[in-house]
């Protein structure tokens, strides 16, 4: 597990711009928790109001059907944060998130974390910019669930996972490529499909598989291909 060594804030890009002695006082407001794979951290519809850092680590957001099918929101990890909808709408919480791997949490209080939202502007703005974000991603999932054949979603969620490779100019890469099965979960489809769609891919030289990283080759020609079938109606059998 983490050592005590890792227990500061100072890693978490939301408070890029604070000095070390106002950084310090929320690290002295917080509890730090400790999770291995496959921990429940939070469960949806739980009342708690607390705002979780990550620190090292990684969790997946998700949420099940009535018929327990699991669908997959997002992962959090080193350097992100979850649960500030609670915190700032005192709503019960939306989704579960479960620890994929061992982590370690910084648990900061509502209070203090609304606190700091209302004095500082630069944090609140950087908030904002996260809710924007996860309001877009939501819009473009739902046209693509009303649009794209399943095995297209899944060329969808490579894209948007995909960040450019500083090494190497032009390349793309998701790093690390998580499992199958979330990637299916996030795109209402199967592991199969993610299976099938990732073979047409290698098979196309579009995608290669290094380690646990998936680089995207031409990245430029998949996300055209994707448009055109959003705009000539791809094929929508597949599920």
């Amino acid at each position: 597990m983490p050592e005590p060594s890792a227990r500061t804030l100072a890693g978490i890009a939301l408070f890029e711009g604070l000095d070390e002695a106002e950084r310090g006082r929320l690290e002295a407001a917080c509890r730090w928790r400790q999770y291995g794979a496959g921990d429940s951290i939070l469960e949806s519809g739980s009342v708690s109001r607390d705002v979780f850092f990550v620190l090292q680590g990684a969790a997946n957001i998700v949420n099940f059907s009535p018929t327990l099918r699991e669908v997959a929101y997002a992962t959090v990890r080193t350097g992100d944060y979850f649960g500030e909808l609670a915190a700032i709408d005192r709503e019960p919480r939306s989704a579960n998130v479960i620890a994929v791997e061992e982590s370690l949490v910084a648990v900061m209080p509502a209070d203090v974390f609304v606190e700091l939202l209302q004095r500082r502007a630069d944090v609140t703005f950087r908030v904002l910019q996260h809710l924007t974000h996860m309001v877009r991603i939501g819009d473009a999932r739902i046209l693509e669930l009303s649009t794209l054949a399943a095995t297209q979603r899944v060329y969808a969620e490579l894209l948007r996972m995909a960040a450019p490779e500083p090494a190497v100019p032009g390349l793309w890469v998701i790093r690390p490529l998580p499992p199958l099965r979330d990637v299916a979960s996030r795109v209402s489809t199967t592991r199969e499909t993610a299976v099938r769609a990732l073979s047409q891919l290698y098979a196309s030289g579009l995608i290669r598989r290094k380690g646990r990283n998936l680089y995207l080759m031409d990245r430029a020609r998949l996300a055209e291909a994707l448009k055109d079938l959003q705009a000539h109606g791809g094929p929508r059998a597949e599920r």
